[in-house]
């Protein structure tokens, strides 16, 4: 299936939407890597503020290139095709503002009053590959933000906005627009479109899988002898103890209504 951008893309259906939030970056990283995809992870963007729990949001895509001194003035803020204010006006409820800033973090992306602008249009979040300013206003807030680093420099000494919604790259990663992106304390994964719905579904079975494992090594059980990687006798036991677990899910379920 070719990876083309669609923007008649149907909402992010809210049964896989549940599940991704779910599920760590890690995991998804491995669902993906069976299916051939090496490299999703945004490497050395974290979150500024850790204590949120993350986000799940559609891509929406803002594209730099270097500035240029005649182009890039203080002035050209107050222009009315200024795209990076034109793409945080354009945001809709659940996308994410993914920035391609050429993983140069000499001077922001954006700062405090983008980012809370981006908040109030309501984005799920706002990633680069570059860095922000004002990153101890961008820790009070409850949007999640990502970043490599924090820099006081204005946007306007290294960069020009040239393009949205277009393919981009974001710490080597290839992100098109409508593609799904998921943020946890770790940092941020992209999951192609395409192949969203099934890797959510797959993440979730294996992250339910592995904190029941989880609980036989925090008992002691060693690693090898088949329990990480379950081999077929662990992963049996494991269906038994799930299927044993059905019952009493159901009457909690019952006795609740």
């Amino acid at each position: 299936m070719s990876a083309v951008y669609d923007s008649k893309l149907p909402p992010l259906d809210r049964d896989v939407r549940d599940k991704l939030t779910r599920v760590s970056t890690a995991t998804l990283a491995t669902r993906l890597f069976a299916l051939g995809l090496r490299q999703q992870f945004l490497v050395g963007v974290s979150p500024l503020n850790p204590s949120l729990d993350g986000f799940v949001g559609e891509a929406f895509t803002m594209r730099f290139i270097p500035a240029r001194e005649d182009i890039d003035t203080l002035d050209s803020l107050h222009q009315e095709d200024n795209l990076q204010w034109l793409g945080v006006e354009s945001l809709s409820d659940g996308q994410v503002l993914v920035i391609d800033s050429r993983s140069d973090v000499s001077a922001a992306s954006a700062g405090d009053m983008l980012v809370t602008r981006a908040l109030h249009r309501g984005a799920a979040g706002v990633v680069t590959d570059g860095a922000f300013r004002d990153g101890h206003v961008l820790k009070t807030l409850p949007l999640p933000t990502y970043s490599r680093t924090v820099t006081a420099t204005t946007r306007l000494t290294s960069f020009h906005v040239a393009d949205l919604q277009v393919p981009i790259g974001c710490a080597g990663v290839a992100v098109y627009p409508g593609d799904i992106l998921v943020g946890d304390r770790d940092g941020v994964i992209v999951v192609p479109r395409h192949l969203v719905e099934r890797t959510a579904g797959e993440a979730l079975e294996q992250e339910e899988l592995e904190a029941w494992l989880h609980h036989r090594v925090h008992q002691g059980e060693p690693l090898l002898g088949g329990l990480y990687p379950p081999n077929e006798q662990t992963k049996k036991e494991y269906a038994d103890w799930k299927a044993a677990q059905a019952p009493a899910a159901s009457e909690h379920k019952e006795t609740a209504h």
